[in-house]
């Protein structure tokens, strides 16, 4: 099965002559290895016309290339390869297999006839480790799950329907198109979570009671969407586990291993008016909504919640940072506030989102378009919607939106 990535080809294509390393990150089994691999090999040859000779590809996922393993083997092997003036293109997949992996890259990035793409995704190799390291001189592309546009592009088992069904309860990992039953795409999804999610976090961390690490993911898979902080999930955990003395902390910390290894994102509040983040309390967001269902194993499918998650993602994927807007308001001597789902930006560019499941009902709607109306800029305002109409815009100027023409718009 090809599915095609055209966006992240254009984001390779683009970073060439930068002069920097490019660093391909995400979740695991999200398809940068394919990417990689096949997707942007495939372009070179094909479209560019380089040949096999100038590209230099390597993918430590293999047992076939283990004796390149150390950084004099690997920056061996490379300079063997270079032996004219022309543009080089090195590939280099699961790069953090190869102990030190930092000093070969330095040492590649001195040529200057070549253009270094690398790749990688478990534990030892986080974006915030590799551009740490690189400061100035890594550009990171990320990569999320499929969306679900390309979900649909590949979906075989029905309609549009039938694909968004499948697309918000079993989310966007490339094999899960593979798996041919319910059951199947359930197993696979619970053992991706079991067998290599956790097992990494537990390993690089040292995790010393993996049960509580498990008991955390959970509690923020069933936390989607609402305010919390390190406190309210420690407060939670207690109540699940009450012999735990474990304290927020912890609970920040395995918070923060769930980040970096792309499980979930937070996302902090921001003053609209005062144009000002807050940094307690936030929401955090699934990567991949099926991971986020088999954590709770299949029984939290709250409709509401998962049409929240995949809008959060989807702007993600669109290269906007996301936060959480706050409008606050004086009514008489209280003081209260109102919420925009989302605050979207991209350079100079900003969204404000609303998100609503079902506006057939009146008052929803009033409720929905609330906040936009208390909005004194000028910047889009979209209310997107799971229930099936025809995209309009408002008298105010916002526009609404069906999830599905928003999603494959």
């Amino acid at each position: 099965m090809e599915i095609k990535r055209d966006y992240y080809l254009k984001k390779l294509i683009s970073a060439e002559g930068n002069g920097l390393v490019k660093v391909i990150t995400g979740i695991r089994r999200s398809g940068k290895s394919y990417l990689l691999n096949q997707i942007f090999k495939s372009y070179l040859i094909d479209e560019r016309g380089i040949t096999e000779s100038h590209i230099i590809q390597v993918s430590f996922e293999s047992y076939i290339n283990d004796d390149l393993k150390t950084p004099k083997a690997l920056g061996d092997y490379i300079h063997g390869k270079i032996i004219d003036q022309d543009k080089y293109f090195i590939l280099l997949d699961e790069i953090q297999e190869v102990p030190n992996f930092e000093s070969v890259l330095s040492d590649l990035l001195m040529l200057p006839n070549a253009e270094i793409y690398v790749s990688g995704s478990n534990s030892k190799f986080l974006s915030t480790d590799i551009i740490t390291e690189f400061r100035g001189r890594s550009f990171e592309i990320r990569v999320f799950p499929l969306s679900f546009a390309e979900f649909y592009s590949a979906y075989s088992g029905g309609d549009k329907l039938d694909a968004w069904r499948d697309y918000w309860t079993y989310g966007g990992l490339p094999l899960v198109l593979l798996q041919n039953s319910p059951e199947n795409k359930m197993y696979y999804l619970a053992s991706l979570k079991d067998e290599i999610y956790l097992k990494d976090i537990i390993d690089r961390h040292n995790i010393k009671y993996p049960e509580n690490l498990e008991i955390t993911l959970e509690i923020a898979a069933s936390m989607v969407g609402s305010l919390t902080n390190p406190l309210n999930l420690a407060n939670s955990f207690k109540s699940k586990k009450p012999t735990s003395k474990i304290s927020d902390k912890t609970i920040y910390n395995y918070l923060s291993h769930f980040e970096e290894a792309f499980l979930l994102e937070k996302a902090k509040r921001y003053n609209i008016r005062g144009r000002a983040l807050i940094d307690t309390p936030h929401k955090y967001y699934f990567t991949d909504n099926g991971l986020r269902n088999a954590i709770t194993e299949f029984n939290q499918l709250n409709e509401a919640t998962l049409l929240e998650n995949i809008v959060y993602t989807e702007l993600r994927r669109r290269g906007y940072s996301v936060n959480i807007g706050v409008l606050d308001f004086r009514e008489g001597n209280l003081r209260k506030s109102l919420e925009v789902d989302f605050v979207a930006n991209k350079v100079n560019e900003r969204v404000y989102v609303q998100v609503s499941l079902d506006i057939n009902n009146p008052d929803t709607l009033a409720r929905e378009l609330k906040p936009f109306s208390d909005i004194d800029d000028a910047f889009k305002k979209i209310l997107i919607v799971g229930n099936n109409i025809t995209p309009h815009y408002e008298e105010n100027g916002v526009q609404i939106i069906n999830i599905l023409d928003f999603l494959l718009g």
